[in-house]
Order: structure tokens, then sequence, then C-alpha cells
């Protein structure tokens, strides 16, 4: 089953609890034209509010670019501003309030903006020639979407500086072994263990893998007294779902749990 937003995005449904966003614009290396900023902003109000989803896939069609970025006659065109979503900050997506898992499934390029839509996702699954980078420096840029705060959280800092300032590409097998991308695999393969990666994470309770993520998402941005406050605030809320009765009592009776969501 699948749903379509308009400036080709698409949401598709083929397997329990999970959605797969596609940037579908392969002839423009799917760049991110204003239409398209809106259409995965709306794309994201979908799936965060439909409680049967319980992780997101996000990639690109066309096996040949995850994503170019922004698109470069909207930013010749003095039209950036229009990239600028309300809630999904810029490309619609990039500042977007996430409580569920994603995961970007990268093919080809992610270069630019489009690689700043992978970083705001919270894992990375990569094809073997796959490319990563942020070259805006080399236009006379920067990569002010999230790219140059949010790199330096996920591999080392020199690291981080040396992609920054040299605007290069990146193969996607030295990202994994810094640590950007979570999986290594076959090109062809990406979307297949993208979605595995997801079913694997919607196996689990939905409350306590919000709760989880909500608290490492931040967790090097505060002290150790900020994250204890907020980490038995969630165990309460934890405790007062069903799931955390039904968690030990499946794993007794060695069945399959049935979530409350």
């Amino acid at each position: 089953m699948s749903s379509s937003t308009s400036g080709s995005v698409a949401i598709l449904r083929e397997r329990p609890h999970l959605a797969c966003i596609v940037i579908d614009r392969p002839a423009a290396r799917n760049a991110i034209d204003p239409a398209m900023a809106e259409a995965l902003e709306a794309a994201a109000e979908v799936v965060e509010s439909d409680t049967d989803i319980r992780a997101v896939v996000l990639t690109g069609a066309g096996g040949l670019a995850f994503s170019a970025g922004a698109d470069l006659a909207t930013l010749s065109a003095g039209r950036s501003d229009e990239l600028l979503r309300p809630r999904g900050g810029y490309l619609g997506l990039s500042s977007f309030p996430r409580r569920k898992p994603w995961i970007a499934a990268i093919r080809g390029v992610a270069a630019g903006g489009g690689l700043e839509l992978a970083l705001s996702c919270d894992l990375i699954v990569a094809g073997e020639t796959a490319r990563l980078g942020l070259p805006e420096t080399s236009r006379g840029t920067i990569a002010g979407a999230c790219g140059v705060y949010r790199l330096p959280k996920r591999v080392p800092r020199a690291i981080a500086i040396e992609w920054l300032a040299t605007a290069d590409l990146i193969a996607a097998r030295r990202c994994y072994e810094v640590g950007l991308v979570n999986r290594l695999v076959a090109d062809e393969q990406v979307i297949e263990e993208a979605y595995a990666l997801a079913g694997r994470i919607a196996r689990n309770s939905p409350v306590a893998v919000r709760e989880s993520l909500a608290i490492a998402r931040i967790a090097a941005e505060i002290s150790e007294e900020e994250a204890r406050a907020l980490t038995d605030a969630a165990v309460s809320r934890v405790n007062a779902s069903p799931d955390n009765r039904e968690g030990p009592a499946a794993f007794l009776e060695k069945r399959m749990p049935r979530w409350s969501e």
C-alpha cells in the first residue's frame, strides 16, 4: 500500500508498522525545490502522527542519488527562503520534531542538503559506492541547515572539520569506518537492509523506543544531572504504560509481545 503527497514525494506502506518516504525526482538527482520541501514536511507530519508506524525509512528514487540537496535553479533565482518550512525547517525536514526512529537509506550521492537530510535521521544505511559530503564551502556558503553542527556530533571533531573545510565527497566505506554510517552493504541491498533495521526496531515497545531516543538524541549536550532527571521522568512514563507489564509477560510465556500501540 502507498500514498503520495505533492511535489514528487511518496509514502510507501509495504510492511507492517513501517513507512518509507521516497524523494522521487531522479532526473534532478532528487534535488529539493519548494514544492518538494513542502511535501517532505507533509510526509513527516503523516508518519509521525500515525500511531501504527513505529519506524521510518527515508530514501531517494532512482539509485543514483539519495539527494543532491537544494535545487540549484531555486537558489540561483534567489528563492532559497521558499525552501524553509514552518515545522520542518530547511528542505522541509532538517528541523522537524521527530519522536520516532528514522533511517536514511543512501544509494549514490548524498551531498549538501542531501547529507543534511540524512543527518536529520537517527541511523544511516549506505551502499558501497555511495558518496557523502557537504560541498557548501566550495560554493561560497555553509551547510547551514544543520550540517555544520550535526556532523561534528556524529564523527570525531577533527574529521568533521576536515570534511566541512575541504568540501570533499567522502566514500561510504570511510563514513562507515568513522561511525557516520551504521550499515554498509551492496548498493542493491540498501533498501532491504534499511527495512530490516527498521523492522528490528519495530519489534520493540514503541513507547520505550521513543522515550529512549528522546534522551539519547540530546545526551551529549546536557549535564549528568539533567540526563538523570529526564531519565527518571521517562522511566515513570514507561512504567505507567501497559508495555511495561506486557514485555516480561511475553518473555515468560515464550511469545511475541503485544504492545499497546
